[in-house]
């Protein structure tokens, strides 16, 4: 080695020169405003981590005595980011979580066998190198922060990697959660009819208990009437339940004989404090009163609607209204899409049924028994299979066996052979089925002199054979 003289004038400038181009001022301010953000955000952020998560596991929020000051937020880190932690839990299953001193560990993925390639390079408690791959909203991803180990640098070693990082399924839709989580659409059978030319509907789903507490009303009303020595003393707005109301076994089945017959019966329970008595008193007072007024005048009196019907039919209308909405913002959509060329549904959500359905599982096949193991050989199918097999084996005969004439007319001759006396022995019988071939088909081909002591050879085509004996 040779010796060099050294210008610190001149590696001065040079680092001047770098700490300019890295932009340490531009971090500085970063510091300062990340600073500000923690002393403002974080008993927030703890609150709500003790809401989310009852119980701690590696992953997640550190909180309480395992929450020390100084640790980084998530704002802190960023994709691409070069970090030195330490592995503080291995899972079989999830993989290596790795403390890089933010209130968040970063997670590995390993599963199953990769385990077996990589268990001699990380440990538990060992120092590592780690690249931030991709941080994530902690409230619907399971572990924010993922990483890729750089040294030992094994990376390649993993093999069975994550489809989708695991998420929490919380108060959504599927839709929404897989739109959240960056998920493929699950796939749907086909619908025939076009939702945009769907009739519009007017069922709110509050008219059911609106009807409900009508004809409870209506029913206490009628019970004053045909009973008012029970309501003597009473006032209407200081009734009470007979029994404490359980709303969630508000709706009772049960089974009901009506004639020779047992039909099925819902009963529906409504609390008295849901109604209101008084104004149903005072509407049915006034439309007696204007009853007797009519039939004073001669005239018919009919009660168009009651005002539980008149809002009824208001919340219908909102419904109605919200159905029109909903399906001319449809059609719009529809319209856009097909001016600038794009698919009107989401690629991969719907699929053709006959596809979706192929290979599904059904529970009422045997095939998906725990204990199927094929159909046994002495069950009453397999037995009907045999006996339909022997059957049209005696009608159609044996596959196997050649015929120079047509199907009726092998049949006939197989008829008429039955029909007609055996006088060949057993021992021939059994060399037949052996070489299980109809020489029958050759018996006009023999000589009528033949006497059967010579054997005979046959040569040629099916269409033309020759026979010659074998002197």
């Amino acid at each position: 080695m040779m010796n060099e003289r050294v210008d610190l004038e001149r590696i001065d400038r040079v680092a001047s020169r770098e700490e300019d181009e890295i932009g340490v001022e531009r971090y500085k301010v970063f510091l300062k405003q990340y600073e500000e953000w923690v002393l403002h955000n974080k008993d927030r952020l703890e609150k709500e981590s003790y809401e989310i998560d009852q119980d701690y596991h590696p992953g997640r929020r550190k909180r309480g005595k395992d929450y020390k000051e100084g640790m980084y937020e998530l704002p802190f880190y960023y994709p691409g980011q070069i970090c030195v932690g330490k592995v503080t839990t291995i899972h079989l299953y999830q993989g290596a979580f790795v403390d890089i001193g933010g209130v968040y560990e970063g997670w590995v993925p390993i599963k199953n066998n990769d385990w077996f390639w990589i268990r001699q390079y990380i440990k538990v408690n060992m120092q590592v190198i780690v690249e931030i791959v991709a941080k994530r909203d902690p409230y619907r991803f399971r572990f924010p922060i993922e990483l890729c180990l750089l040294d030992p640098n094994i990376d390649h070693l993993i093999f069975n990697r994550f489809e989708f990082p695991p998420i929490f399924h919380r108060d959504t839709t599927p839709d929404e959660l897989r739109r959240d989580s960056g998920r493929p659409p699950v796939t749907r059978k086909e619908t025939s009819t076009r939702p945009e030319e769907d009739p519009l509907v007017s069922d709110h789903p509050y008219v059911d208990k609106l009807w409900q507490i009508n004809a409870a009303e209506q029913m206490i009303l009628n019970d004053m009437e045909a009973n008012p020595h029970k309501y003597e003393g009473k006032k209407l707005s200081e009734l009470t339940d007979d029994e404490e109301f359980d709303e969630e076994n508000s709706v009772v089945y049960s089974k009901v004989r009506y004639k020779d017959s047992i039909l099925p019966k819902v009963t529906l329970k409504t609390s008295v404090r849901d109604l209101n008595l008084e104004s149903a008193f005072t509407e049915r007072q006034h439309n007696k009163r204007l009853q007797k007024e009519a039939e004073e005048r001669g005239e018919e009196f009919k009660v168009a609607k009651l005002i539980r019907h008149l809002e009824m039919d208001e919340y219908d209308l909102i419904h109605w209204r919200r159905s029109f909405e909903e399906r001319e913002a449809l059609i719009r959509d529809v319209s856009c899409r097909q001016a600038l060329g794009l698919p009107l549904e989401e690629p991969g959500r719907y699929a053709n049924a006959r596809v979706l359905l192929k290979g599904q599982y059904d529970p009422g096949s045997s095939l998906y028994r725990h204990d199927y193991w094929g159909e046994p050989k002495n069950s009453e199918k397999s037995k009907r299979k045999k006996l339909s097999d022997i059957h049209n084996k005696s009608i159609v005969g044996r596959g196997t066996l050649w015929y120079d004439m047509v199907y009726e007319d092998a049949i006939k001759r197989m008829e008429e052979r039955k029909k007609a006396p055996r006088e060949d022995s057993d021992e021939e019988d059994e060399v037949e089925d052996e070489l299980d071939f109809d020489s029958s088909v050759f018996h006009k081909f023999i000589p009528e002199d033949y006497d059967g002591e010579e054997p005979l050879t046959f040569f040629g085509n099916e269409d033309d054979p020759q026979v010659k004996w074998d002197d």
